[in-house]
């Protein structure tokens, strides 16, 4: 029944992530980009001021919304900031090779644009109830609100297959990693660490999008600093090996990577596809799953797409090196490993003791704040098209489906997780394209002084 499902699962991966939706991918984030006149590059230091560097000033946000944006940054983070950091970007190499790195890199630089556009187009097109003040956005609010009510199959379709993908991407594959990982260094069988991660899973979640907000603005910062401190450590007692790592991605991102040791090497069209499939993993621009916490944002929808650039640039061209690095100045490619194994080794031949407890670490508390951020977008995309009565139910299988990924097989559930992403990334970038023109009008209010909410909303739908 599994090697069943595992064909037929190859079968759509091949589709999903072929040529036609590779061009869509990347070119929705070029098209924004050039569209954007490279904002989120002009104007990076301006994202920064606007983003973390207000932590320095007294300004504070009069808009509507549940909670603050570095709450919804740190929520957004906690989402794409988790084991695809560490056992996606050593997969990624040990299938893709170094050159896999230099497409994860591409996938995030267009990819800032995305994001820039998904978390922009939440709060510009979420709906606020008057009475209860409870926020929805998200994708399917955008379709529905941006371009019309003869679009909203499109935004059911994201909002279903966004439901069915928080269970592999957000789920399963954080589970199963965290199991693999305690299983091999603890000996703690899958079980009953799914049992544990099921209980701890559901204490926060049950508290809502308020209780998630207070526990990411605090495991995000300090996991993101404690994992890079260490791969910080490692590079500089490394140092005269870097120029060579670096040079190799580049080298082998348009070249097939040679054999070394256990690994049989890998051709151009291996990095191109596990660098983007690895990166959309990681920063998840183009899926539009963020999109759904960012609309809860105390926030004007330009200054919380801000968020979103920093959000990519951060996981991607930042956590994710830190990961890389050391894999191939510590020679690690050539052993054979792939996952948070691969990443484990590396870190243990370099900080021999601590180096391997730091991966463990990194891994729980990573895929612990994606699991808590996930059963948010999954809840919420179900919630558009079933009702609020459907919120309790999905949370229990959600749990569920914790436990099944602690015990079940990693490369299926990371097969499946991928193929997921494919297809809920779809009508997300189709929506991106033919809102783009709302997304540009974001950037030129604030770049005018006008960035007010009450200025970017619209009464009439773009192709209504």
């Amino acid at each position: 029944m599994v090697e069943i499902i595992e064909n037929i699962n190859d079968a759509v991966n091949e589709v999903v992530w072929g040529i036609p939706f590779m061009v869509l991918l990347i070119g929705t984030g070029l098209y924004l980009t050039i569209r954007l006149r490279f904002f989120q590059f002009t104007h990076l230091i301006t994202a920064w001021n606007e983003t973390f560097g207000t932590f320095f000033t007294r300004r504070q946000s009069g808009e509507a919304g549940a909670i603050t944006s570095f709450q919804a940054v740190s929520s957004a983070m906690a989402g794409t900031i988790g084991v695809g950091n560490i056992a996606g970007v050593s997969a990624a190499i040990a299938t893709g090779g170094p050159g896999a790195v230099f497409w994860m890199w591409i996938s995030a630089l267009v990819g800032m644009a995305t994001k820039f556009g998904e978390a922009s187009l939440a709060v510009k097109y979420r709906e606020i109830d008057p009475e209860t003040g409870e926020v929805s956005g998200g994708v399917m609010y955008s379709i529905q609100n941006g371009l019309g009510q003869k679009w909203k199959p499109l935004a059911v379709l994201y909002a279903i297959l966004s439901g069915f993908a928080a269970f592999g991407i957000g789920n399963m594959v954080q589970s199963n990693t965290v199991a693999s990982e305690l299983q091999d260094r603890l000996d703690i069988p899958g079980f009953a660490v799914g049992i544990v991660l099921l209980i701890f899973v559901g204490l926060v979640t049950l508290g809502g999008i308020t209780r998630i907000a207070q526990t990411t603005e605090k495991i995000v910062p300090f996991m993101a600093i404690l994992y890079m401190l260490a791969s910080l450590i490692i590079i500089v007692l490394n140092l005269p090996a870097i120029p060579a790592a670096i040079g190799s991605i580049f080298y082998y991102a348009f070249n097939p990577s040679e054999a070394i040791g256990s690994f049989e090497g890998a051709a151009v069209g291996m990095a191109v596809q596990f660098g983007f499939a690895r990166g959309i993993f990681s920063n998840e621009a183009g899926l539009g799953a963020t999109s759904i916490v960012h609309a809860q944002a105390k926030n004007t929808p330009a200054r919380q797409g801000m968020w979103g650039i920093w959000e990519v640039f951060i996981d991607t061209i930042i956590v994710c090196t830190m990961t890389a690095l050391p894999i191939l100045v510590t020679g690690s490619l050539g052993t054979g490993e792939t996952g948070a194994v691969l990443a484990s080794t590396s870190f243990d031949a370099a900080l021999p003791g601590a180096g391997g407890w730091i991966i463990t670490i990194g891994i729980v508390l990573f895929a612990y704040s994606t699991m808590l951020t996930w059963n948010f977008y999954g809840e919420k995309s179900w919630e558009y098209v079933f009702g609020s009565r459907v919120v309790i139910g999905y949370r229990v299988l959600f749990l569920g489906f914790i436990f099944v990924g602690a015990i079940g097989g990693l490369e299926l559930v990371w097969g499946i997780a991928d193929t997921m992403n494919g297809l809920m990334a779809a009508p997300n970038l189709i929506s991106l394209l033919l809102l783009a023109k709302p997304i540009i009008g974001a950037k030129d209010r604030y770049l005018k002084g006008s960035d007010e909410l009450q200025d970017e909303q619209v009464s009439t739908p773009e192709f209504e």
